[in-house]
C-alpha cells in the first residue's frame, strides 16, 4: 500500500475474536518524528494532536509520576505513545521522552534514572546490552534470557507482544534479479562491491554486520544511513542492500525484496516493556496489567499498519496510538 493525500480505511486488528475497523485519515502532519530527544507525552510527530490528559479517576491517581522513554524511530514512537496513553487513561501521571537513542543509550538512561521504563526488543537486549553472541533457540527463550539478565540489575521485563520485529536486509527486486539474490548467503560473492546500508550501530552488533560477516562470510562496504532514510537510500541507489525492520510499513508496498536469513543472525525480537522493579511495586497491579494488555493487542498486522500510518501517511504517533487504543477499549 502506498500513502496518498486522501482518506483511506486501515484495519487495526484487536486480539481475540474481535476485529475493529478504524478510520485513519491521511491528513498530513508535517513530519513523522521529531529530532528532539525529549518530549512530553504528546508524541513525537505532531503539535496539532495533543495527547489525552491523565484521567481524573482510576487506579493510577495519586501514584508517583512515571517517565517512559522510547528509541529513535517511528515504531518505537508508536509503542511509547501506546503505553503512555493507556496508562494515562487509568489515571497515571506519565511523561514520554521520545527519541532517546539506540538500545545502548536508552538502557543507560533507564539504569541512571533518567527514565523509568521503555519498550525493548528481547533479542537486541541480549546482544546489544547483555553482550550475548549466541542467539536463543526460540522467541520464548529470548524473553526468558532477557528477563533473567535485567533482573540481576533491579529491572524486570513484562509480557511480550505477539509480533516480533527483527532486522532484515532489503533490496530492490531488479538488483536481486540481476545478482540472483534470495538469501543473505547470496551476498558473499559480491564482496566489497556491495554497498550495505544501516544505522551506525548496525556495524558493531552481532545482530548486525559482525554476525553477517561471521555467519555468512559477507564483506560489504558499509554505508551509515539514518533509520528514517533507509528506503530513500535504496531507491536512490546510495546503497544496494539496506538494513530495515521486518515490520516497516513500507514493506506493504511490494517495492522491496527481503533476503531470507537461514542462519537466524537477526534472532527473535518480540517487544516487552523494560522497567525498574521499584517502579512496578510503587505503581500497583493495575500498572502492570495495563501494559500487558496493550502488548497483547500488538499483532504483526496491527503494528505494520500503524507504522505505515506514521512513516508513509505522515500521521503522528500520538494520533495513531489514540485511535488504536480507543478501538480496543483502552482509550
Amino acid at each position: 500500500m502506498r500513502g496518498t493525500k486522501s482518506g483511506r480505511l486501515r484495519t487495526l486488528i484487536a486480539s481475540g475474536s474481535a476485529a475493529l475497523a478504524v478510520v485513519v485519515g491521511l491528513t498530513a502532519c508535517g513530519s513523522s518524528s521529531s529530532s528532539s530527544s525529549s518530549s512530553s507525552s504528546s508524541s513525537s510527530s505532531s503539535a496539532t494532536t495533543p495527547a489525552p490528559a491523565p484521567a481524573a479517576s482510576g487506579p493510577g491517581v495519586g501514584k508517583p509520576a512515571v517517565t517512559i522513554g522510547d528509541k529513535n524511530f517511528a515504531e518505537e514512537n508508536i509503542l511509547g505513545a501506546l503505553y503512555a496513553q493507556a496508562l494515562e487513561a487509568k489515571g497515571y501521571n506519565v511523561t514520554l521522552k521520545d527519541n532517546v537513542g539506540s538500545s545502548e543509550i536508552i538502557y543507560k538512561a533507564l539504569t541512571s534514572g533518567q527514565i523509568d521504563m521503555y519498550p525493548e526488543y528481547t533479542g537486541v537486549l541480549l546482544s546489544a546490552v547483555a553482550g550475548q553472541t549466541k542467539n536463543p533457540s526460540s522467541a520464548s527463550a529470548a524473553a526468558q534470557e532477557a528477563k533473567a539478565f535485567v533482573e540481576k540489575h533491579g529491572i524486570t521485563l513484562l509480557e511480550t507482544t505477539p509480533f516480533y520485529d527483527s532486522n532484515a536486509l532489503a533490496t530492490l527486486p531488479a538488483y536481486a534479479q540481476e545478482h540472483s539474490l534470495a538469501s543473505i548467503a547470496d551476498l558473499k560473492p559480491l564482496g566489497s562491491g556491495l554497498k550495505l546500508g544501516g544505522p551506525p550501530e548496525f556495524a558493531t552488533r552481532d545482530e548486525g554486520l559482525k554476525g553477517l560477516v561471521r555467519e555468512y562470510g559477507v564483506k560489504p562496504t558499509f554505508v551509515p544511513i539514518a533509520i528514517e532514510l533507509s528506503y530513500k537510500a535504496l531507491e536512490s541507489g546510495q546503497v544496494n542492500v539496506q538494513n530495515v525492520f521486518s515490520t516497516d510499513g513500507q514493506l506493504l508496498s511490494g517495492k522491496f525484496k527481503i533476503l531470507t536469513d537461514p542462519k537466524h543472525v537477526f534472532g527473535y525480537q518480540n517487544v516487552a516493556p523494560v522497567l525498574k522493579k521499584s517502579v512496578l511495586a510503587a505503581e500497583g497491579p493495575a500498572f502492570e496489567q495495563t501494559l500487558n494488555r496493550v502488548s497483547s493487542l500488538l499483532t504483526l498486522k496491527a503494528i505494520q499498519q500503524m507504522n505505515a500510518a506514521v512513516s508513509i501517511d505522515k500521521q503522528s504517533a500520538t494520533s495513531v496510538a489514540q485511535q488504536f487504543l480507543k478501538a480496543n477499549g483502552l482509550g
